[in-house]
């Protein structure tokens, strides 16, 4: 581990007894699997000087005192710039948590062309209480769709309340387009599924549906990556999936945590290590998508 860890014994998760020290080396020991999803994005660090039993707060401006090998990206905000950390290699990770980091959440796009994003994000939130198995079945529905239109779907389970489907993007739409299309995408799939999704934001107004989330499409934005930790008693991990898992009856958001995920990943590997290979462009989606408008 090239960085050092200042207070190693720290508890960032004090009621399981995780260290600091841990959790650097949980994101080294991962770094071959997550680098590839996470490498040349912007990053917003969600960062606990206390553990996750203290306040927390976002970080998005790289702080004067980081060492020169951390690379930064500049990029523009209104009324100004942001300069943002960005992970290159399997070093990157653990001098984050260093700096108290426990989660880097990613941008959707590179920082060779900030304004194209190579993702896009479905984030599926249900109410409190929601049995997963509507979650599960939300995810399949929204895979259903994104076959429909030529997409193909990448489903995450988040490590908190519900899954994330992802799909790769050619980096021909801007930010701007694609936000049309996810809110166009999510008014589609909520309106097949009207008695089970919605996309309401105001709570009172779900009717205990699961909301159809596409917020994170938007320049600036941000997502939790893959193998990612959530600053959640257990420590659990955003961890994607094969598709099929989604028809596990076992399947939990936060069924991996930093203690058995790498199990995990040396038994199956990565199942999105080739996600890249399976990015379409937007444009054919769209057209096939708005015939299906309601």
């Amino acid at each position: 581990m090239k960085a050092k860890i200042s207070s190693p014994d720290k508890r960032l998760f004090p009621a399981d007894g995780i260290t600091k020290l841990e959790l650097a080396t949980y994101y080294e020991r991962v770094a071959e699997w997550m680098v590839p999803h996470v490498r040349d994005r912007p990053l917003s660090l969600q960062i606990f000087p206390d553990g996750i039993e203290g306040k927390g707060f976002f970080q998005k401006n790289v702080p004067k005192h980081y060492p020169d090998w951390i690379r930064r990206v500049e990029v523009r905000k209104e009324g100004g710039k942001v300069i943002h950390p960005v992970v290159t290699d399997a070093d990157t990770l653990p001098y984050l948590v260093g700096q108290n980091t426990i989660t880097p959440h990613v941008w959707l796009s590179r920082c060779d062309r900030v304004d194209q994003p190579d993702r896009m994000v479905v984030d599926l939130d249900p109410p409190p209480g929601e049995d997963f198995s509507a979650v599960r079945r939300a995810a399949r529905q929204a895979g259903d769709l994104l076959r429909e239109i030529g997409l193909e779907p990448f489903a995450q389970v988040t490590g908190s309340k519900g899954i994330h489907v992802w799909t790769p993007l050619r980096r021909r739409a801007d930010f701007e387009e694609v936000k049309e299309f996810s809110n166009q995408f999510a008014a589609v799939l909520a309106a097949r599924h009207p008695e089970e999704l919605t996309t309401e934001f105001r709570k009172a107004k779900r009717a205990g549906r699961i909301l159809v989330d596409v917020l994170r499409n938007r320049y600036a934005q941000t997502a939790v990556p893959p193998y990612g930790v959530r600053p959640r008693p257990g420590a659990p991990v955003a961890t994607p999936l094969e598709w099929d898992e989604l028809s596990d009856s076992k399947l939990r958001p936060d069924r991996w945590t930093v203690k058995n995920v790498v199990r995990r990943l040396e038994a199956k590997g990565d199942p999105w290590a080739e996600v890249g290979s399976a990015a379409r462009g937007t444009g054919d989606a769209r057209k096939k998508l708005a015939k299906l408008a309601p």
